[in-house]
């Protein structure tokens, strides 16, 4: 299949495989949720009735006095240790290469079925100027992911005072950046990395 470069006459040759997928929405969403879950710290912690310090003296006579406690660590009290406790633990879901890769050509091909994905000859700023990138950006509303093949430190800079706008390598490209823009503007040069990556 062919994929028209903006602002020239002669279109890019790319591989249905990558571009022309079929989309799969269950594998997707279950890469896009394991990816998410990977980031999460699972650091949460709270003390349970054993994990508090404090006397076990059972604190009033067995019988006569109404419900029957052995101390004040028990969590109906106010002090008291946190019934169900929550403790550390990951959120990471296993995901293998081959569903990754096949989720990352689903997001593309429907991407560019959607006429979302467009690709460029050249994506670049001559020096750090939030100003110069909007002014190239002018034709694209909401949210836009600027995919390049190597790490553009003006473009990077130029971008980064922009809340819409995010800047990303071929390295670096990830589900959730892909899911989450309205645009995604691609280098000649990135789609052929891509291409070679998802082949």
């Amino acid at each position: 299949m062919e994929l028209q470069i903006v602002g020239a006459n002669k279109p890019l040759s790319v591989s249905d495989a990558v571009f022309g997928r079929e989309f799969s929405e269950s594998l997707v969403h279950q890469v896009v949720v394991a990816y998410r879950n990977a980031g999460r710290a699972g650091t949460k912690a709270q003390k349970s009735r054993s994990d508090l310090s404090g006397t076990t003296k059972k604190f009033k006579r067995q019988k006569g006095g109404g419900a029957r406690h052995g101390d004040y660590r028990a969590p109906i009290f106010v002090g008291g240790g946190r019934a169900f406790a929550a403790r550390p633990r990951s959120f990471a879901q296993k995901v293998n290469k081959k569903m990754y890769r096949g989720a990352i050509r689903a997001i593309l091909s429907e991407l560019n079925r959607q006429g979302r994905l467009k690709v460029l000859e050249s994506i670049t700023v001559d020096k750090p100027s939030t100003k110069g990138l909007l002014a190239k950006l002018k034709d694209f509303s909401g949210r836009t992911l600027i995919v390049t093949e190597n790490v553009d430190q003006n473009l990077y800079l130029s971008a980064r005072n922009l809340p819409r706008v995010a800047v990303l390598d071929v390295a670096a490209l990830d589900p959730v950046s892909l899911v989450d823009a309205d645009h995604v503007l691609m280098t000649v040069e990135s789609v052929k990395k891509i291409e070679e990556w998802l082949a």
